[in-house]
This record gives C-alpha cells, structure tokens and sequence, in this order.
C-alpha cells in the first residue's frame, strides 16, 4: 500500500467517525420532551447537511454508496 493510501487511512477514519457522533449526538434534539421544533426547522437543518453531503460525493467522484450504521472501517 502506498504512503498516501496509508496517509488518507489514518486520517480519513477518525474523521468519519467523528461526523457519525455528530450525527447520532444531533438526533438527540429529536426528544420532544426537551426540545420544540417545527417541520420548517427540520427541513432547513436535513437541507443543509444533504448538500454538504452531496459536495462531499461531488468531491470524490462518487456516487452514493450503501451505508451501514455503526463505527466507519476501511
């Protein structure tokens, strides 16, 4: 395996995982017991993340893949 490959391993999989806590940490707001939002609120909020996402996809050249839930591994 070549330096980079081994380069954008290290780096890119803390990463990865961090954005999938950020994610399971904001669909915590989701408790309407502590939070009060409307459907506006959440459309703006998914807006926003699903075009990052698609930069992101846009990026690597790629399309969406199959995603599974739980700790990102290479």
């Amino acid at each position: 395996m070549s330096m980079k490959a081994e380069r954008f391993k290290r780096v890119a999989a803390p990463r990865v995982q961090r954005v999938l806590d950020s994610i399971d940490n904001l669909a915590k707001c989701s408790n309407r017991r502590n939070y009060e939002y409307d459907g506006e609120d959440v459309r703006r909020m998914l807006s926003a993340i699903k075009r990052r996402l698609r930069n992101l996809e846009h990026l690597f050249g790629e399309e969406e893949g199959t995603r599974k839930k739980g700790a990102f591994t290479f």
